[in-house]
């Protein structure tokens, strides 16, 4: 990814973002991807693992085992319109942030699948898990045999912002400005994330 220093995540952004973000194109050497949930764990040593499941019938996972992979994060992201600036002159341009994960990519036994989807539950719909009877054992483990699980040992971690902090502090208000007016829903997602990220620095 082009990254310039002045957009560069700092590493705990980047690993706050996954957890923020966390639905993921995982792609490899042979050109092949897939679009999945990834959930992010960290050992007591600080060691960074990625843990998420594909269905049995997508060929992806069989040329993966123990191969290098990508998974690549992406958040808010739309249209910046040059009129919105207050310096001149300007060109049209493209706000977003996304972060980049290179790791290696181990396939996980049918225990530690489980506990993963458990644990995938457990962050986007916890309440699922207070009611035991929703999702049956048996159901559950009838399901777990059409798919396949695995892990992805981090080695790299980079994320960029490019929300336009390195221009003037007019040229952002001006940029919110654009962005609060606009109905697309892109822009909205973009508006209330620069607004928050923006506020931080």
């Amino acid at each position: 990814m082009y990254l310039p220093k002045k957009l560069q995540m700092q590493s705990n952004e980047a690993l706050d973002f996954i957890q923020q973000y966390g639905f993921a194109l995982l792609s490899s050497s042979d050109l092949q991807a897939s679009h999945l949930p990834l959930i992010l764990k960290t050992d007591a040593d600080g060691n960074h693992t990625l843990y998420g499941h594909m269905a049995k019938a997508n060929n992806h996972w069989k040329t993966l085992d123990l191969q290098s992979v990508l998974a690549v994060f992406s958040g808010p992201h739309g249209y910046i319109s040059p009129t919105w600036y207050d310096g001149f002159p300007a060109v049209p341009t493209w706000n977003y942030a996304a972060v980049h994960v290179t790791g290696t990519f181990e396939l996980t036994d049918n225990n530690e699948t489980i506990l993963h989807l458990t644990d995938t539950i457990a962050k986007y719909e916890p309440e699922l898990l207070q009611h035991g009877g929703f999702i049956p054992h048996d159901y559950r483990d009838k399901l777990a045999k059409a798919i396949v699980g695995f892990k992805i040992s981090i080695t790299g971690v980079e994320g960029k912002l490019k929300l336009g902090q390195h221009r003037s502090e007019a040229d952002q208000l001006g940029v919110l400005a654009g962005l609060a007016k606009s109905t697309n829903l892109d822009a909205q997602q973009l508006y209330q994330y620069t607004k928050q990220m923006l506020s931080r620095t």
